[in-house]
């Protein structure tokens, strides 16, 4: 288990948006068309810095740029550069606050990462320009094989897990959503004991920030070893990944795998369920027996 460290809470340099705006809209029904007011998830920019360098000589490298719900910032920031392999422990960081020197209208909205001095930033050796959005896959990588390079903590072993409890997941997670209940249009992550216990959900417009959030979120050093990661939408590459990183044995997913996912899965010892709604799901790893 990794050791508890604090991290500084970032500085607040304008409200802060909420993560739903409100509208007004024309609704259309049958042969009527009336005004009425609507409320839409919010999705704005976050930009990541880095902070690194000798402490007499400070540098500062803008790593990513993401459309995500403003909230949990800075999770979001920590589980970023963890699950992609930016820094290997959380003790490699030594705050994440907002910048202040920055545009009126970009303050909230750009984070910086002050690294400890003896981290080495080589940017060559991640070999990906981390332009993000929040719908963003395995785009911008240079290689299949730079992103599979990633996984290299082995997953602790798990013991199966039944698909009847698998099935129950989705929808108690759905129950714990509060921006969806009012927007319809929200991604959600949520970690679940090995008994179906909801151990913490994160909500964001982009389905890889929420898995980022719950990873920075668990960075203090909570374990996540014995857990599940149940997503809302579908299970691709990049959150595979994510979830291996994350020392996470056990992943659910709503929607449809991908077939790249699912040989990640099984090349490293993921158990991955996909189509998990309706009271079904299908297991895809580990490779069933064929009899």
């Amino acid at each position: 288990m990794m050791q508890r460290r604090s991290v500084a809470r970032p500085a607040t340099f304008r409200p802060m948006a909420a993560p739903v705006s409100p509208i007004r809209l024309l609704r259309h029904e049958d042969a009527s068309t009336l005004p009425a007011d609507d409320i839409l998830v919010t999705e704005e920019p976050l930009e990541i810095r880095l902070g690194h360098g000798p402490l007499d000589a400070r540098m500062e490298l803008r790593l990513s740029v993401t459309m995500r719900t403003p909230g949990h910032d800075q999770e979001l920031a920590l589980g970023f550069l963890y699950t992609e392999g930016v820094i290997d422990d959380p003790g490699q960081v030594v705050r994440v606050v907002y910048c202040e020197n920055v545009r009126p209208e970009e303050r909230g909205n750009v984070v910086r990462v002050e690294l400890r001095p003896e981290v080495i930033v080589d940017p060559a050796r991640w070999q990906r320009s981390f332009y993000t959005t929040s719908s963003c896959g395995v785009c911008g990588k240079s290689s299949i094989e730079a992103v599979q390079a990633q996984c290299r903590r082995p997953l602790p072993v798990a013991s199966p897990v039944e698909p009847t409890l698998i099935i129950r997941l989705p929808d108690r997670m759905r129950a714990a959503q509060t921006v969806f209940k009012h927007t319809g249009g929200i991604h959600a992550a949520a970690l679940f004991s090995m008994d179906g216990e909801l151990l913490l959900l994160r909500e964001d417009v982009g389905r890889h920030n929420t898995v980022d959030k719950l990873v920075g979120a668990t960075l203090d050093g909570r374990t996540r070893s014995d857990t599940i990661l149940v997503v809302s939408g579908r299970a691709g590459f990049e959150l595979v990944q994510k979830c291996i990183v994350a020392g996470i044995p056990v992943m659910a997913a709503v929607g449809a795998p991908s077939s790249l996912a699912v040989q990640l899965a099984r090349g490293n010892g993921l158990q991955l369920f996909g189509f998990v709604r309706d009271g079904r799901c299908n297991r895809y790893s580990p490779s069933p027996t064929v009899d």
